[in-house]
């Protein structure tokens, strides 16, 4: 979280992707405010995006980037391909958004002009209408900032283009590829320790503070989500972490975190018994495996989710748990940014009804979850890549079951 991962080639081929996309869909601009998005154009790898950021992505010359003016640091040690305009803490992001796309006089700086003639130009082929488009499903987009732009802006026809850019985010380059595979290797080295901390009298919190210290010394950044461990009489609250008390024999003990790599994430998940496993959590660990083993052979390239997920259920429903369903069987990864591992306020998830097409270069976290089914529990997930040669399981974590 303190340089530039990409190349200017790189990003250069990111841009001339989004710009094809926006051509076809007749788009004059586009305005990006998802954090994964403008780091995937940009670069762009530090906190700030707790506040407002605001990509404007032209039909060609160079984007500007608008956020608060005290992160112009940052910005210029670490975006070359776009401007910068930062604005004081007295305004909004969406004011000075307006100030740039609205005042089309007295330009006295490069991307003010430059954004006023793309303006004037593409003013006169839509009968007078600016075609823009917005990311209305944004955790940057808040109402007040979309609010304040449209109802500021006239002469333009807004258009939602939620997903734009995150679809062309799916398949991963050689280069996000090899930000995956080292990802999965904080990640395992994060499981490992935790793992190694985990016994009967353990402590919550120092099964996490060694987890998070072998995390950050396999060279991993802070990611999305903070690692999920929890007790199992806790199971169920999904997306809760350590607390204040201590692990004892007899039960498990969830885990699912990813390590972090300039942004990009290899999730992984075990679950962990203390002392001894019951007879049905091993059996339903040997379903769990089978079952996860059996996404592994439907991940082919042109297959749909649909089809992959059915590959899991299908494993499931022979085990005797044809009751037994999930929302989905895995999810895209990559690109994250807290509170989030999952690319966005959006998972793009193998569900049983969803016809995404499997492409190569695709990478995913494959959850193989079988709790609470009246016949046992168990749990294995592991960060998978789809490559020319078939589906490569980044993590490398043992299944288990783990008894400590």
């Amino acid at each position: 979280m303190f340089d530039n991962p990409f190349t200017d080639e790189e990003l250069g081929r990111r841009l001339e992707a989004v710009r094809q996309v926006m051509s076809a869909r007749g788009l004059d601009m586009i305005l990006l405010s998802t954090p994964e998005n403008i780091f995937y154009l940009t670069g762009l790898d530090h906190w700030g995006y707790f506040a407002p950021h605001l990509l404007i992505v032209p039909g060609d010359g160079d984007m500007l980037l608008i956020t608060r003016q005290m992160e112009r640091v940052s910005i210029q040690k670490q975006v070359r391909n776009a401007l910068f305009r930062g604005h004081e803490d007295n305004e909004t992001a969406a004011d000075l958004a307006v100030r740039v796309l609205k005042d089309s006089f007295a330009a006295k700086d490069r991307s003010r002009a430059l954004l006023k003639e793309v303006v004037a130009e593409i003013g006169e082929h839509t009968e007078g209408a600016v075609r823009i488009g917005v990311e209305t499903w944004s955790s940057g987009h808040s109402y007040g900032f979309g609010h304040a732009l449209r109802e500021s802006l006239s002469n333009v026809h807004w258009v939602d283009v939620t997903g734009l850019v995150d679809d062309l985010r799916l398949v991963k380059s050689p280069a996000e590829q090899q930000l995956m595979r080292k990802a999965a290797i904080v990640s395992d080295a994060a499981a490992a320790a935790a793992i190694k901390a985990i016994r009967d009298g353990a402590a919550e919190r120092d099964v996490v503070a060694e987890c998070h210290a072998a995390m950050i010394r396999a060279g991993g950044d802070a990611p999305g989500f903070g690692p999920f461990i929890r007790p199992g009489e806790r199971l169920g609250e999904e997306h809760a972490t350590w607390g204040n008390g201590t692990y004892r024999a007899g039960e498990p003990v969830f885990i699912e975190l990813s390590g972090c790599v300039s942004r990009y994430h290899a999730p992984l998940g075990r679950l962990i018994h203390v002392g001894s496993i019951r007879d049905e959590d091993a059996r339903m660990a040997e379903v769990a495996t089978n079952a996860f083993r059996a996404v592994l052979g439907a991940l082919k390239r042109g297959a749909r989710a649909r089809d992959v997920y059915a590959a899991w259920q299908g494993v499931v429903d022979e085990a005797g748990l044809s009751h037994y369903r999930r929302h989905h069987c895995g999810y895209c990864v990559g690109i994250g940014f807290p509170p989030s591992w999952t690319g966005g306020n959006r998972v793009t998830g193998l569900r049983h009804d969803s016809d995404m097409e499997i492409r190569e270069g695709m990478s995913f976290h494959i959850l193989s979850w079988l709790m609470g089914t009246g016949k046992g529990d168990y749990f294995v997930s592991n960060a998978v890549l789809l490559g020319p040669n078939g589906p490569e399981v980044l993590t490398k974590t043992p299944l288990g079951p783990t008894i400590k």
